[in-house]
C-alpha cells in the first residue's frame, strides 16, 4: 500500500517520506479500513515535530480519517464489510495512523458514517468534532447562558460555537479576520471579537453589561488566563480547556480565580473515558444524522503532498486540512 511515514522527529520537509509498505491484515476484534481521507490536525504536526518521540521503526501519522471497511478480523460481524466509517485515535499510542491507503484498528474505533455525510467531513470528526462535543457537554445546562469561544473559527471552535448555540447558549467568538467573522455569521454567531485589533476582556464586559460570560471554551490556555484576571468571566463561571500554544508551565493569578470561584476543566480528547467517548460519539452521530452541523473544510492535499499539508497546518490554515487518498 501507499503510505507516508517518518522514522525520526523533525521538520516536515526533513523527515516525512512517501512510499510502499506492506498492507496490514486485521487481527481478532479489528477491522481494516480502505481509507479515502485522512485529517491533518495540529496535534499530528506537533507529534511529528517532537512532542511524541518515535517508538519503533516508523510512524504513519494522523489519527483522523474516513473510508470503507473492506475486511474484518475474528469476532467481528462480516456485515460490517462495506460500511462507510470515520476513525478516532487512529495513531494514538500506536505507530500506524491514517496517512496510508489502509489501516487496521479495533472495530469500535471505526464509527459508521451517517448516510449523506462524505469522507471529507468524516476526516474532521475524530479530533475536532469530538473535542467540541465533549467541551460543550462539560459546560452543563446552557439555555440562557453565555459562552466565549476562543478561536471560534478554528477547526474545533467552529463546532463548539454551533453546538453551544444548539443547546441554547449566547455565543461570543474570538476571531482573527473579517473572513472568519463572516464564516461564523453563516452559522448564527453574530457577536465576534477581533483579538488582533480589540481588547478581548474589555469587549466581553461591554457585551455582557460588565458581568462577563458564564463560560469560556479555550483552545489556548497560555493567552486566556488573563481573561479571568481581567474579570471577563462571571463569578462561579467555568473555563473548559483542551490546549495551549505554550507547552511549558503557565502561571495563573490564583487570587483572581479563587475570589471569583472560577472552575476549570482540562481534558485531552485522546483520553476520554469510555462513557464519555460513547456519549460523544452517539451525540455527534445524532447531530450529523439531523444535518445540524456546518463543516469548514479548508485545503485538500494528495498523499504525495503530505509535507505541504503539514506545513499548511503549522502556518495556521483556515478550516480543516484533509488529505485525499
Amino acid at each position: 500500500m501507499q503510505a507516508a511515514w517518518y522514522t525520526k522527529n523533525g521538520s516536515a520537509q526533513d523527515v516525512l517520506q512517501v512510499g510502499d509498505l506492506p498492507t496490514p491484515e486485521p487481527a481478532d476484534g479489528e477491522v481494516r479500513v480502505k481509507l479515502a481521507t485522512s485529517g491533518v490536525n495540529p496535534s499530528d504536526v506537533k507529534s511529528r515535530a517532537g512532542s511524541r518521540p518515535v517508538l519503533g521503526d516508523r510512524v504513519i501519522p494522523h489519527s483522523d480519517g474516513a473510508g470503507i471497511i473492506d475486511r474484518v478480523g475474528g469476532g467481528v460481524a462480516t456485515s460490517r464489510v462495506g460500511e462507510h466509517v470515520w476513525i478516532w485515535n487512529g495513531q494514538w499510542r500506536r505507530p500506524m495512523g491514517t496517512a496510508a491507503e489502509y489501516i487496521c484498528l479495533p472495530e469500535e474505533q471505526a464509527v459508521r458514517l451517517p448516510q449523506g455525510v462524505d469522507f471529507d467531513v468524516g476526516a474532521c470528526l475524530g479530533i475536532p468534532a469530538l473535542t467540541a462535543f465533549h467541551a460543550v457537554e462539560l459546560l452543563g445546562g446552557l439555555d440562557g447562558k453565555s459562552v466565549l469561544v476562543i478561536g471560534a473559527a478554528s477547526s474545533v471552535g467552529y463546532y463548539v460555537a454551533q453546538m453551544a448555540r444548539l443547546r441554547g447558549a449566547r455565543v461570543i467568538g474570538t476571531v482573527g479576520s473579517p473572513e472568519k467573522m463572516a464564516l461564523l455569521s453563516k452559522v448564527g454567531v453574530a457577536e465576534t471579537i477581533d483579538y488582533k485589533k480589540e481588547d478581548v476582556a474589555a469587549q466581553v464586559k461591554a457585551l455582557t453589561a460588565g458581568h462577563g460570560v458564564d463560560f469560556i471554551v479555550d483552545m489556548d490556555f497560555s493567552t486566556t488566563t488573563r481573561l479571568v484576571t481581567e474579570a471577563a468571566i462571571a463569578e462561579h463561571g467555568t473555563v473548559v480547556c483542551f490546549g495551549s500554544n505554550d507547552p511549558g508551565p503557565i502561571p495563573i493569578h490564583f487570587p483572581a480565580w479563587l475570589q471569583r470561584s472560577i472552575s476549570i476543566r482540562f481534558f485531552l480528547v485522546y483520553r476520554l473515558l469510555p462513557d464519555e467517548r460513547r456519549r460523544a460519539v452517539e451525540g455527534l452521530t445524532k447531530l450529523l444524522e439531523d444535518g445540524k452541523l456546518a463543516h469548514n473544510i479548508g485545503q485538500r492535499f494528495a498523499l504525495s503532498e503530505i509535507v505541504a499539508a503539514h506545513e499548511s497546518v503549522e502556518a495556521g490554515a483556515a478550516g480543516n486540512v484533509v488529505m485525499r487518498l
